[in-house]
């Protein structure tokens, strides 16, 4: 018999009683067992209840990966309401934008807005509060999350699942009781996504707080990890440790690294399936909004050089054309998904309307797919570069520009060109204290790609190209140059 559902306010309970002194987050040098975060979150809901707060109410979170961000989302599900996670530190006018489109009873975190109801992620009020638990009630959604978009006017995707869970039911292949550490900004839907569905199978986190390439692999260690989500780039800095340092960590408590969120180079990935073994290596690729999904081993990776799996159970995949006609095997066109709910049955947009043919949705991405049903990846459809006619993917370019040991990271733009349309433009971050010159990086890349795909002006830069969760902002970069 499967174990019911719980209410996300009560999950902690749940854990707390089942496993008495069971840890549920470490962080730096704080330790806190599952009843200790389960009292805490019942002190905040009270306060957040002082303030207005109740059942179906959006709440905008604005604070950095910590004790506090834990707290404010479980006690906001012990109320009813939905937490809506934005950056701490985001600019001022994506922040109105985002609080204009949402219109939250609250918002905790520094934030100020004129006409805003705002709250302190710290606060001595919390001891003036019991700790007693408070009326189960369910949240009609369990999260809204924030995207930039392609146009970079914000939109939010209010996830349709209720606050409730089986808390037997692992995500991605998280199981009961884990040690998963968090690397990721808890803002961006992968590690906020995952992170919480292991605490709701009772899971202990190691929060990083941020993301540090040696220290990460030193927590894996000491805290016999299990399971840990990456994004490429995390993967990229932690390689260039170097064979030294890596061979100093075979990491046998991880049973699982999952990356996501961005394109893996297969130089990358291979490294890593060398290094832990095919059967540790893992890719998981989708959309906030639960449209659809794919799913991949390192092993299963191994006989198809390059995919991201095949469609999970639950949803259905095809390739389109402009026109919205199926494509064949091997063809590249746009990747459109199909819940088992049909459209709109996993999210609604606020600020935002879907592309969709049908009952079939978009996530804005390019690919295509093989004989036996493996999705591989090109890139996204609004950076395509468009140059004498042929089709370049700044993501394969930027692959092969990043396997140069001197580059941190890089992002290609198409840039006008009056006799190709687009040039091919690299913008290169290096690796502090390294030299690497124009002419020596495309000698490097014309090595690994077609001459028409190679880049036609290096720009170099000691800003990243890529933020904390392993996103570029192409269409801000190339707007910024054009």
């Amino acid at each position: 018999m499967s174990t019911p559902t719980v209410p996300l306010g009560a999950i902690l309970t749940h854990h707390a009683r089942r496993s008495p002194g069971r840890i549920a987050l470490i962080f730096e040098h704080r330790t806190l067992s599952y009843a200790e975060l389960d009292a805490r979150a019942n002190q905040r809901a009270r306060l957040l209840m002082d303030h207005g707060v109740g059942q179906g109410d959006f709440v905008t979170v604005a604070l950095p990966n910590g004790v506090e961000f834990y707290e404010t989302t479980f006690a906001l599900w012990k109320l009813g309401a939905i937490p809506n996670i934005i950056a701490a530190k985001l600019a001022r006018p994506e922040m109105e934008a985002i609080v204009e489109i949402v219109r939250p009873k609250l918002c905790v975190g520094a934030i100020d807005i004129a006409g805003l109801r705002t709250l302190p992620g710290e606060t001595g009020e919390l001891q003036h509060y019991s700790i007693e638990p408070l009326p189960e009630i369910v949240s009609p959604h369990w999260k809204a999350m924030t995207s930039g978009g392609s146009t970079g006017r914000p939109k939010v995707i209010v996830d349709a699942m209720p606050g409730r869970w089986n808390p037997d039911e692992g995500f991605l292949l998280q199981r009961p009781g884990d040690v998963i550490l968090n690397p990721g900004p808890l803002y961006h839907n992968a590690p906020f996504h995952c992170i919480n569905m292991g605490m709701f199978v009772g899971a202990s986190i190691v929060e990083m707080g941020k993301f540090d390439a040696l220290r990460a692999l030193q927590l894996i260690k000491a805290h016999n990890v299990n399971w840990v989500t990456m994004v490429p780039t995390m993967m990229h800095r932690i390689w260039q440790l170097g064979p030294d340092v890596l061979s100093r960590f075979d990491l046998p408590s991880l049973r699982m690294m999952l990356h996501m969120a961005a394109p893996c180079a297969p130089w990358l990935k291979q490294a890593w399936i060398d290094w832990l073994g095919g059967e540790r290596v893992w890719e998981y690729y989708g959309t906030t909004e639960g449209i659809g999904s794919t799913m991949i081993s390192g092993a299963d990776w191994l006989a198809h050089r390059g995919s991201v799996g095949c469609v999970r159970e639950g949803y259905q995949m095809k390739i389109l054309d402009d026109e919205g006609r199926e494509l064949p095997v091997g063809e590249i066109g746009e990747i459109y998904f199909r819940p088992h709910g049909g459209a709109g049955s996993t999210y609604r947009y606020l600020g935002s309307e879907a592309k969709r043919f049908g009952d079939w949705e978009t996530p804005g991405d390019l690919g295509s797919v093989d004989a036996e049903g493996y999705l591989y990846l090109a890139d996204r459809r609004n950076d395509l570069i468009i140059s004498g006619g042929a089709n370049i993917y700044p993501a394969e370019v930027e692959a092969a520009i990043e396997a140069h040991p001197a580059v941190r990271g890089s992002a290609v733009i198409g840039l006008p060109d009056e006799e190709w349309g687009a040039r091919v433009h690299a913008i290169v971050q290096l690796v502090e204290g390294a030299e690497l010159g124009q002419g020596e990086l495309i000698g490097f890349v014309a090595e690994r790609l077609a001459r028409f795909k190679l880049p036609r002006s290096v720009e170099f830069t000691a800003e990243p190209m890529r933020d904390e969760a392993g996103k570029v902002r192409r269409a801000a970069l190339r707007a910024a140059r054009v």
